[in-house]
């Protein structure tokens, strides 16, 4: 398997690969099911619409936003890959629109567009290669560096899904520094246990600056659940409940 599948904690002990095939398609489901209510996640392809957070349409596998970057970068991967994309004609407009909540350019027809695209499996490729390369990776290597198992590795990437890693007060990187000043992770000696406590109430602590984001069920009765569990290889079964929806994958 080599490192990037069992990196080795300062403890000594082997930490999963939240990069396993297996161990990533449970991830993904479980993103799915706070962001789309689902554990279908490759149904999640074709979605778009404007849940009034202030990012304009979010879409996609991951929530791509038109108003933050990284749905430009998408249609530009995708435009890169098959030049004559549905999607293409709308490059000056995303350009236009980026860091903003505004639709100037894309109504009315961008998300039929948007879903008829989701259906070529060149789109959807790129999709999944956006994820990885702005979210999955750093996230899982960064987690790795950390000496986190593979729970920490998925709670660091849904909090990367979640808030970005700008330079925000609530990005990845500094809700990382929040957790920091109160317990040291595995890789400086810290308890796995408590680190992952500290990151995570610095992550409500993030989700709640933001009305969008102020329902924290998706730490409080899934993580943390797993966590509580001490569940620290995101084995299955796993039972959990996102903004009071069921869940369980066997």
């Amino acid at each position: 398997m080599g490192l990037s599948a069992t990196a080795v904690t300062a403890s000594g002990a082997a930490a999963g690969g939240l990069d396993d095939p297996a161990k990533k398609e449970i991830a993904m489901k479980i993103v799915s099911s706070a962001e789309n209510s689902s554990l279908d996640w490759r149904a999640q392809f074709k979605y778009i619409e404007d849940i009034d957070d202030g990012r304009g349409y979010t879409a996609g596998i991951i929530g791509f936003c038109s108003g933050t970057h990284d749905m430009l970068e998408l249609v530009q991967e995708y435009t890169r890959r098959s030049p004559n994309n549905i999607l293409a004609k709308y490059l000056p407009a995303l350009k236009k629109v980026d860091g903003s909540d505004s639709h100037e350019g894309l109504d009315p027809n961008y998300p039929k567009d948007w879903k008829t695209a989701a259906k070529d499996k060149v789109f959807q490729d790129s999709q999944e290669s956006e994820r990885d390369r702005v979210y999955f990776n750093p996230s899982v290597s960064r987690a790795k560096q950390d000496g986190l198992r593979t729970l920490g590795q998925f709670i660091y990437y849904d909090a990367i899904v979640m808030h970005g890693d700008g330079s925000d007060k609530t990005s990845f990187t500094n809700i990382r520094k929040r957790a920091l000043t109160k317990a040291k992770p595995p890789a400086q000696g810290g308890d796995e246990t408590a680190y992952l406590n500290a990151f995570l109430d610095a992550r409500v602590w993030a989700m709640k600056q933001e009305e969008a984001h102020s329902d924290t069920s998706r730490v409080d009765t899934a993580q943390r659940v797993f966590l509580r569990n001490k569940n620290f290889d995101l084995n299955t079964p796993l039972n959990w409940k996102v903004y009071g929806d069921s869940f369980s994958i066997k």
